[in-house]
């Protein structure tokens, strides 16, 4: 079956059970509904990973790590065995590889390694994430609102275009994203259920599940902090000697998560730590690798990524919040949007999903204008006017998630040079190179070669040739004489996603 008619029937089947979901909704079988629309939101992030190749950016290089893993956890590195001099600082060539935190890594190679090296293991957790989030989108939007509200939310979670565009790996920070989204919102998740249980044990799982936020994004996973304070204060049911004591519970839980990572990687790789880590500051200060914009990029960017008319919800919802302050529901929503908001936007170095973990606050922001002009629809005169706007509120995103998903294109979601590698690895030896393939990474995922782009001189084939590997060389039409006359060297010609 070819990729129209595989999107073709994955629109139609998604959006049947995302009208019965509805159905179920208004009937008040809730959690049938909530079923209903997990299962069709999984359907998509499904159909959307099965691209049957490793994405460009950054998918490949998590890919390769994650691969590299399963031999030793607590080594991450991407030339597992570098046979040519490399600099520790470009992270798309080194050995040690601490370019991000090391917790989706670790979680892609336990799938790796249960269910073999293929592209599906390796997206397997983040589509498991991703899905899961839709649940919480519902379980968040109950506590701070109703169950209307909380629904459309979760709505607008499961057909989110970006959210299962970074679920599949095929646009930039991937699987990373996607895990600390989903940590994020299991953090706020679990103050919930402190308030509700009043148990300390929800308040280590808080810490536990904010540090493994930390472990996979970093420092701003911290927006779990004045939630958390939002959440318990709204409750009314602690005292401040209390909250500052299960506070403190969150904090030392949240450290002893991700702090030990911390200390071993300064310990065993000083050198590459402290440049991962003066690198991330440069973020703020500093475009790296040309990822800039204005302070007006995300206030731009969201129209593109939440629909054109995301600004007449937020505008409402923040004045709603400046008017009545003491509402500490709508504080923490609007905390949980616009302090990370503010920070990225003043950072030099933006990309569209640094915002990524803030989309819940802003679906469900959506998601309560819509219910409260749907309510108040009644009152007006131009009944017709709210009417559209309710309608594309709904069809803007859902035109974005279609964009996204590209469920009616006809690209070729099966290469050749996979297959070509896939079958390559099957007959080779133990010591192999391969020099002069245009794409490294992928190779070294798909096979166990060592692979690089640039062609050896004849000093360093002759040293590889003496230590026992099988020198490969890709031939592409533009081989110097020199190595085409030495002995020992393997000439084949090999398709590359680059010569596709």
């Amino acid at each position: 079956m070819d990729n129209l008619s595989q999107g073709i029937i994955t629109v139609i089947v998604a959006s049947a059970g995302f009208l019965f979901s509805w159905h179920q909704f208004r009937l008040g079988n809730y959690r049938v509904a909530l079923l209903l629309l997990m299962i069709s939101g999984l359907i998509l992030r499904i159909y959307t990973s099965s691209d049957m190749f490793l994405h460009y950016w950054d998918e490949r290089y998590h890919a390769l790590v994650a691969k590299n893993l399963i031999d030793n956890p607590l080594k991450p590195v991407l030339y597992a065995n570098p046979l040519l001099p490399f600099d520790f600082r470009d992270w798309t060539q080194n050995h040690i590889w601490l370019h991000k935190q090391p917790l989706p890594l670790w979680l892609m190679a336990s799938s790796l390694w249960m269910f073999g090296t293929n592209e599906i293991a390796l997206r397997l957790p983040s589509i498991i994430m991703s899905t899961a989030g839709i649940a919480l989108t519902y379980a968040i939007g109950k506590h701070f609102f109703d169950h209307r509200t909380a629904f459309l939310a979760a709505f607008f979670f499961a057909i989110h275009g970006l959210i299962i565009e970074l679920t599949a790996g095929r646009v930039a920070t991937d699987h990373i994203d996607i895990a600390f989204l989903f940590f994020i919102q299991l953090a706020i998740f679990l103050s919930i259920q402190y308030v509700k249980s009043g148990k300390s044990i929800f308040n280590i799982m808080v810490g536990l599940a904010m540090g493994a936020a930390i472990l996979s994004k970093w420092l701003p996973a911290l927006i779990v902090l004045p939630i958390w304070l939002l959440i318990v204060l709204d409750s009314g049911k602690a005292n401040y000697k209390t909250i500052a004591l299960q506070f403190l519970v969150v904090l030392i839980s949240g450290l002893a998560t991700f702090l030990p990572w911390q200390i071993y990687i300064f310990t065993s790789f000083p050198a590459e730590a402290a440049w991962e880590s003066n690198y991330n500051i440069r973020h703020l200060h500093e475009a790296i690798e040309e990822h800039q914009g204005s302070v007006f990029y995300f206030a731009d960017k969201i129209r593109i990524i939440y629909g054109e008319l995301i600004y007449l919800p937020l505008l409402w919802f923040l004045y709603r919040t400046a008017k009545d302050p003491r509402n500490l529901k709508r504080l923490g929503i609007t905390t949980w949007f616009l302090i990370p908001f503010i920070f990225f936007s003043f950072a030099s170095t933006k990309m569209q999903a640094y915002l990524l973990f803030t989309s819940p606050a802003l679906f469900l922001i959506t998601a309560d204008f819509y219910m409260t002009i749907f309510d108040y629809k009644r009152q007006v005169k131009w009944k017709w006017l709210i009417n559209v706007v309710l309608m594309l509120l709904i069809a803007l995103p859902v035109r974005y998630s279609i964009e996204r998903i590209k469920p009616f294109s006809k690209t070729s979601r099966n290469p050749e040079w996979v297959a070509d590698l896939k079958a390559m690895n099957k007959d080779l030896t133990q010591k192999v190179v391969l020099f002069n393939y245009a794409n490294p990474v992928e190779a070294m995922f798909y096979t166990d070669m060592t692979v690089y782009k640039q062609l050896p001189d004849a000093q360093i084939v002759n040293r590889l040739i003496r230590e026992g590997y099988t020198v490969i060389i890709n031939d592409d039409g533009q081989l110097p004489e020199e190595l085409l006359m030495m002995d020992g060297i393997d000439i084949q010609a090999l398709r590359s996603r680059d010569s596709n």
